[in-house]
């Protein structure tokens, strides 16, 4: 590794450090009924609370506001108090990854247990709950305006088979004695977390005055990883336009978040680190209103969130689907256009990198390999075998450059201290041998896309959560095998062992490639610093990705070990030498000329400026 490629990784790395540290994260429940038809009746009587159970600050106080003004006409009169009065009861609907709680109150979603997932605290994951999430679906009649969510329904389950598969339907209807009637039904096949809504109006067609229903959901997304600081800069809001453009709200503000959407969107969603809950509309949602507030002073609640729409009806009725599951690429991918969009898996070279060549390679080992550790291990073997070319590459163009050391050596101290002759002199060298000193870092860079994706794939895979490896009890997560008693600046209050093993193997691997390049003085040293700066940025970073790095640097030098036994360093020379002769009379290529060129006309300018001091 000449000056060149040094000089090259330090603003590569450079950049990279830039970017982490500015850009990068650092890194009792209700519970549903099990009876999936049994109906019981809730400890506390919401007839008569005024406002939703959420528990939230800022976006708390306005959403229960606004909801309970548009639901003015909750209780024991006006014109739809027969059916704006009951008794609240549940209903659970189990199907393979997922239990579903429903409300007689309002016919929609109080609860969503995810069966295959557990918080840190090894209890079961509740995605949300009466405590947590609110939704008010208003709609203007003649009378006034009235909250679809907020008058009381018969539910009834039935089961059907669409496309071939097998799925449960519950339909929620509501009538009085006028015949006014608001039906709500729902699908919910057997293996999805993705359920689809009807809601028709046909009973109140003659008592409406919009073809709209004004949608508002309070949503106070729930803790569910150990560290609320890296779940609180991985949980937002997006949304997806019907122009097909993605765009969210900031995930690392530590200030409430507002945006007006004044394009229709297709789908709008709150995506925390690893679970995702969202509505898709069937119609392209209009005037959407999106807010989060980080609720700081909450150790429960990672971030409050507010979706405020309006859902167009088409023929007094609607259609649309609800996502309450992870936030794993291949099931995201199926749920609707753009939707994968969810896992941000970094700017468009690495994302197309992660997509199809990391994701596929992970899930095919993930299908023979129940081990996460193996399978990284096995990732990085599969990585290496394809980048050995690169690698073989820039190995040989160390080699020349060494072999070239003694005559470059000489050239420096020809010229002392003048740097611009000894570097034209060195060019003339390299065009002599046949030697581009810029080449070891062409097959460097080549391999940059790939060392990127893995700062975006690991910390946005689900399938490493929860998963121990040796001391790592979590390969999603930092590894802590010592909790510091106080915090140090960019490094945090804990101690993770594979970020310090892959820091010392990153210096072994420096050290190793010291021994075939040519840079001497503070260069020489700043190879060394930058894997201790790497130590501070990764210390909070996930076990998986340090993990992989650890191993990358031990199989890069037994590669490079095993091709320094098959490099003949005096075969080089002689090549080098022969090249020497054979380009005597050749003549300079363009890009030669103007180098030199540029360089004289720098020479000459400075010459310049020193006679005039």
């Amino acid at each position: 590794m000449d000056k060149n490629q040094v000089t090259g990784l330090v603003l590569i790395s450079g950049l990279l450090l830039i970017y982490f540290y500015f850009f990068a994260p650092k890194p009792t429940e209700e519970q549903p009924v099990e009876n999936p038809v049994e109906m019981t009746t809730p400890d506390q009587d919401p007839i008569t609370q005024q406002e939703p159970e959420v528990q939230a600050q800022t976006l708390q106080l306005e959403a229960d506001q606004e909801l309970q003004r548009d639901s003015s006409q909750t209780g024991t009169e006006g014109p739809f108090a027969e059916i704006l009065n009951g008794e609240e009861r549940e209903v659970s609907i189990e199907n393979d990854v997922a239990i579903f709680t429903f409300s007689t109150r309002g016919g929609s979603i109080t609860s969503v247990e995810l069966k295959e997932f557990e918080t840190a605290t090894k209890e079961p994951l509740i995605l949300l709950d009466k405590k947590s999430s609110a939704i008010s679906e208003i709609v203007e009649t003649q009378s006034g305006p009235l909250d679809i969510n907020q008058i009381f329904y018969t539910p009834e389950i039935s089961s059907s088979n669409v496309s071939g598969k097998d799925s449960l339907e519950i339909q929620f209807v509501a009538k009085d004695d006028l015949n006014r009637y608001v039906v709500k039904s729902y699908v919910i096949p057997g293996n999805t977390y993705t359920i689809t809504q009807s809601i028709s109006l046909d009973g109140l067609k003659n008592q409406l005055r919009n073809d709209r229903i004004a949608f508002t959901w309070v949503n106070n997304l729930k803790k569910f990883e150990k560290d609320l600081k890296t779940s609180q800069m991985k949980t937002t809001i997006n949304y997806y336009t019907a122009l097909e453009d993605f765009d969210d709200l900031s995930e690392s503000s530590s200030d409430p978040e507002e945006a007006t959407l004044n394009e229709s969107v297709n789908w709008i969603t709150f995506k925390q680190k690893f679970f995702t809950t969202g509505i898709i509309g069937g119609k392209p949602l209009q005037g959407a209103v999106v807010m989060t507030d980080p609720n700081n002073l909450d150790t429960v609640t990672v971030k409050a969130g507010l979706i405020k729409t309006n859902i167009q009806l088409e023929g007094n009725t609607t259609i649309n689907r609800y996502y309450y599951g992870p936030n794993n690429y291949q099931v995201l991918k199926k749920v609707a256009p753009g939707f994968s969009k969810n896992i941000y898996l970094g700017w468009t070279p690495v994302n197309l990198v992660n997509k199809f060549l990391i994701i596929p390679t992970f899930n095919f080992l993930d299908r023979f390999i129940a081990n996460y550790g193996i399978i990284i291990i096995l990732l990085v073997i599969f990585i290496k075998i394809l980048l050995f070319p690169l690698t073989y590459k820039s190995y040989i163009s160390m080699a020349k450059t060494k072999v070239l050391k003694p005559e470059l050596d000489a050239i420096k101290e020809k010229h002392g201290g003048d740097m611009q002759k000894a570097q034209a002199e060195q060019m003339t060298l390299y065009r002599q041998v046949g030697v581009n000193p810029i080449s070891g870092c062409i097959p460097l860079l080549l391999q940059m896309p790939i060392l990127f994706s893995m700062f975006y794939f690991f910390p946005n895979s689900i399938e490493l959560r929860q998963e121990a490896f040796l001391w790592a009890d979590d390969l999603s997560t930092y590894d802590s095998i010592l909790s510091l008693p106080f915090s140090i600046p960019a490094y945090g209050d804990h101690v993770s062992l594979f970020t310090i093993l892959m820091t010392l193997s990153t210096i072994l691997y420096t050290w190793s490639n010291s021994q075939v390049t040519t840079v001497q003085g503070p260069m020489k040293s700043m190879q060394y610093m930058m894997p201790v700066v790497f130590m501070f940025v990764l210390n909070s970073f996930p076990a998986a990705l340090s993990f992989y790095y650890f191993v990358s640097n031990l199989v890069t030098f037994g590669q490079q070990a095993l091709i320094r036994k098959f490099v003949d360093e005096d075969k080089i020379k002689r090549i080098l030498d022969e090249n020497r002769k054979k380009n005597v009379s050749k003549k300079k290529s363009k890009f030669q000329m103007k180098l030199e060129e540029a360089m004289k006309a720098k020479e000459e300018t400075s010459s310049t400026k020193k006679k005039r001091r």
